[in-house]
C-alpha cells in the first residue's frame, strides 16, 4: 500500500511537471536578445549565484617538464575569500604563442584525478580510464591547454577520499539560501579570471568548456552564464528537467528549485546562442533519456535558427549509454573552437 501510494504522488508529480508552461519558455515570436537577457537575470537569480567576491590569485604549486607531450602546472586559485579551487593545467609542448584551452570538468566520481588519467593527487600513477573519461589528456593531445578543475563534493574538495560528498555541501548552501550549482558555476568564472590574467599560453578569447554527467551539467551552466565560454559540450547531461531529473533519481547537486517554473533546460540555449553548443548523447543512457533528449534538442536548433547560427550548435550520438564519445565529438569541437 504504502509503494501505490508513492506511486500516485510520483505520477502526478510528473503529469503535473509536463503539464506546466514555463514563464521564459522560448518563444520563437519574440526577439531572441530580448528573451535572453530575462533568462539569464532570472537563473542567476535562481542558482543564487554569489557575487565575486575576490580576485582569483592564482598560486602556482609545482611545475612538471618531464612528460614527453606537455608541461603540466598543478595550481590553486581562490573563488572566495579563503577558498582556494585546486586545478592542473597541461600545455602542449613544441607549441608557441596562445592557444585555445579546454575547462574539464569530471562527473560524479572521485574526482578531477580522472581526467588526468592518474591515481589520485600527490599520486601519478597511471590508471585506466572506462568511458573516454581522460578528457585532459584527450584535450592535450589535441593541441589543447588542457584545464582540469576540482568541482565542490568531488575529490580533493570531498568529505574524505575515495567519496563523493555533494548533500552535505548542497544542503549547507540551501540552508542559506544558496545553490551548490551556483557555487560551480562561481568556481568555472574565478577559474576563467585566473587562467586569463595569469597563464600566457591561454587564449582568452578561444575558451571551451566540457564535461560528463554532473560535469556536463556545470559546463551547461556556466555557459549560460559566462560569455567568455565559446564553446560548450556538455555529455551525459543534456535533456529535459522533467525527463531526467524528475523522472529518474539524480544526485542532489545540481537540483534547482523552481527553475521549471520558469524554463526546460532546452530553452536556456538561449543563454548560449549564438556561441556554439555540441550536446553529446548515448542512444541508451539510463539518466538522460535519449529520446527526450533528441525531442529537447530541437528546441535547441530553434533557438539558433533564431539567433542566426543554425549551425552552431549540435547533437552528437553514442551508440552506447551514460559516457563520452570522444571520436564522436572532438573533431567537432575543433571545427567550432
Amino acid at each position: 500500500m504504502k509503494r501505490d501510494g508513492f506511486l500516485k504522488i510520483f505520477d502526478r508529480n510528473i503529469a503535473k511537471m509536463k503539464a506546466m508552461t514555463p514563464l521564459f519558455a522560448f518563444d520563437p515570436d519574440m526577439p531572441i536578445e530580448e528573451q535572453r537577457a530575462r533568462a539569464k537575470k532570472k537563473l542567476a537569480e535562481l542558482i543564487s549565484l554569489p557575487e565575486k567576491q575576490t580576485e582569483p590569485k592564482p598560486i602556482i604549486e609545482y611545475t612538471d617538464n618531464t612528460c614527453e607531450d606537455y608541461d603540466e602546472i598543478r595550481f590553486s586559485f581562490e573563488s572566495e575569500p579563503g577558498i582556494f579551487i585546486p586545478a592542473h593545467m597541461l600545455v602542449p609542448k613544441r607549441v608557441s604563442g596562445k592557444l585555445p584551452t579546454v575547462i574539464c570538468l569530471q562527473g560524479h566520481s572521485t574526482g578531477m584525478h580522472v581526467s588526468l588519467a592518474r591515481e589520485p593527487y600527490p599520486s601519478k600513477k597511471p590508471i585506466e580510464v572506462a568511458g573516454d573519461r581522460d578528457f585532459c589528456i584527450q584535450a592535450v593531445k589535441r593541441g589543447y591547454v588542457a584545464i582540469a578543475c576540482e568541482q565542490r563534493g568531488f575529490g580533493e574538495l570531498n568529505l574524505e577520499e575515495n567519496e563523493i560528498s555533494c548533500h552535505e555541501l548542497y544542503f549547507q548552501a540551501a540552508l542559506m539560501g544558496n545553490s551548490l550549482i551556483g557555487e560551480r558555476v562561481r568556481d568555472v568564472m574565478a577559474l576563467i579570471d585566473a587562467v586569463c590574467f595569469g597563464f600566457d599560453p591561454v587564449d582568452a578569447d578561444r575558451i571551451g568548456i566540457m564535461g560528463n554527467s554532473g560535469g556536463g551539467t556545470s559546463s551547461y551552466f556556466a555557459a549560460c552564464i559566462d560569455d567568455r565560454i565559446k564553446v560548450c559540450m556538455p555529455s551525459s547531461s543534456f535533456c529535459t528537467f522533467t525527463a531526467a531529473w524528475g523522472a529518474i533519481r539524480h544526485c542532489c547537486c545540481a537540483y534547482v528549485p523552481g527553475i521549471l517554473k520558469y524554463m526546460e533546460m532546452p530553452d536556456m540555449a538561449m543563454m548560449i546562442a549564438p556561441r556554439h553548443l555540441i550536446a553529446v548523447n548515448g542512444v541508451s543512457d539510463h539518466l538522460q533519456p535519449f529520446g527526450a533528449a533528441e525531442c529537447a534538442f530541437e528546441k535547441v536548433k530553434a533557438i539558433y535558427e533564431a539567433a542566426g547560427a543554425p549551425d552552431n550548435c549540435e547533437l552528437v550520438v553514442g551508440g552506447e549509454g551514460h559516457r563520452f564519445y570522444a571520436k564522436e565529438a572532438w573533431p567537432i569541437f575543433d571545427r567550432h573552437i
